[in-house]
């Protein structure tokens, strides 16, 4: 039987004698779901990253959709690449501001854990399905599968169910929740009720995510060939540096032109972050992480370049997201993720014996389960073996 989580007073860590006074400390964390002793050689946000990185869920995002399916390409990023990209900028980032690094790499490892085959292509499916058989059952939205996946899916302990995280990386987990999920999450998703903010390195990691996607996608779109340097230029954040690099190495070739141009805007990006977030925390004067949880938004970009980043991503939208070629890969990706669900809401036994749900509500909630936590690659023969005539 699951317990509330404890508010837990421990021996202060010396490895966390640098932190800023409203940064999360591991000694005074809201502790688990399950008790369990602490780790004598290592703090609980440790033990929490070093659990995110050894779950099944973790390794299945190397071959999940990122903008490019996995089969497309070896040197795209997949949700897996991505996933560590954003933990490098987010401990980047939680190391200036005095924050907790290991706190803030556990939330940006498991940020996409309950991440959908096929990117936003599937989670969008997902959902439309669970609407449509369950309306009243909180539909589909990758980051409470997240939740769900440390919480209740993983299978790797003998005492409980998930992985038994710490209350600031669940917490930090939910990016997005309806008010009718956070009620029934409880205090983990408070702040969707009551109002507040999560922890800072909670929203450091919300904004390394954008900053990861944003220039990596260009990245990945540059070298597919569906963007091209012409129309990225115009933008004034991207040409300035783009011309930047230009003149300081005339005749740079495009390849090494691309790779100086995104390394440059990522550091400005971390540049501006740090310094506006620094100058909020200052402004407000939040000594302590409960003060953090009250207050307006600290972490955040200055408003030229929230503008400029803004420019960007119509830019990405229109130019990327939406081209032909994507959004006909997308279209058979949804109608896939679609099919299957189908298939198995009209007979669970195609189901694993061990993923087949009972009767009543969890029975779409278990079919949401299993599909997201496919792959990619097995979706599409997941789907082959259940409508191909051929694989007869």
């Amino acid at each position: 039987m699951r317990t509330a989580e404890r508010d837990v007073r421990r021996t202060p860590d010396p490895r966390e004698a640098s932190l800023a006074p409203y940064a999360c400390s591991a000694t005074t964390s809201r502790g688990r779901l399950h008790p369990e002793p602490s780790p004598h050689d290592r703090t609980e946000y440790q033990r929490d990253r070093d659990r995110i990185i050894h779950c099944s869920a973790f390794r299945r995002l190397e071959y999940k959709t990122q903008v490019f399916l996995n089969h497309e390409g070896d040197l795209f990023r997949t949700r897996l690449t991505h996933s560590l990209e954003v933990a490098q900028i987010a401990r980047s980032i939680a190391q200036s501001l005095g924050l907790n690094e290991d706190l803030t790499e556990a939330i940006a490892l498991a940020h996409d854990l309950g991440h959908t085959p096929f990117g936003h292509a599937g989670q969008d499916a997902l959902a439309g399905c669970m609407r449509a058989r369950d309306p009243d059952g909180g539909g589909f939205e990758h980051n409470l599968q997240s939740l769900r996946v440390v919480d209740h899916l993983e299978e790797r302990y003998a005492a409980f169910d998930g992985l038994n995280l710490t209350f600031e990386t669940r917490e930090a987990i939910l990016k997005h929740c309806s008010r009718r999920n956070a009620q029934r999450l409880g205090p983990v998703a408070a702040r969707f009720v009551d109002g507040g903010q999560p922890s800072l390195e909670a929203q450091v990691t919300n904004l390394a995510d954008e900053i990861a996607y944003n220039n990596h996608d260009i990245d990945d779109g540059l070298r597919s060939g569906l963007l091209q340097l012409d129309q990225l230029e115009p933008i004034a954040f991207f040409g300035g540096h783009l011309h930047a690099v230009r003149r300081a190495y005339p005749g740079l070739a495009t390849k090494r032109l691309v790779a100086e141009t995104i390394r440059r805007m990522i550091s400005a990006l971390i540049a501006d972050l740090v310094a506006s977030s620094r100058q909020r925390i200052a402004t407000a004067g939040v000594d302590t992480p409960d003060a953090v949880r009250q207050a307006a938004a600290l972490a955040g970009f200055s408003p030229p370049v929230r503008e400029q980043l803004a420019a960007l991503q119509r830019t990405l939208r229109h130019a990327l997201y939406r081209h032909p070629q994507v959004l006909r890969s997308t279209t058979k990706a949804a109608r896939v993720l679609r099919e299957l669900f189908d298939a198995y809401a009209d007979d669970p036994r195609l189901l694993p014996q061990e993923h087949q749900p009972g009767e009543g509500p969890m029975r779409w909630r278990g079919i949401a389960d299993y599909i997201a936590g496919m792959t990619d690659r097995y979706a599409i023969k997941e789907h082959r073996r259940l409508f191909s005539v051929q694989d007869w």
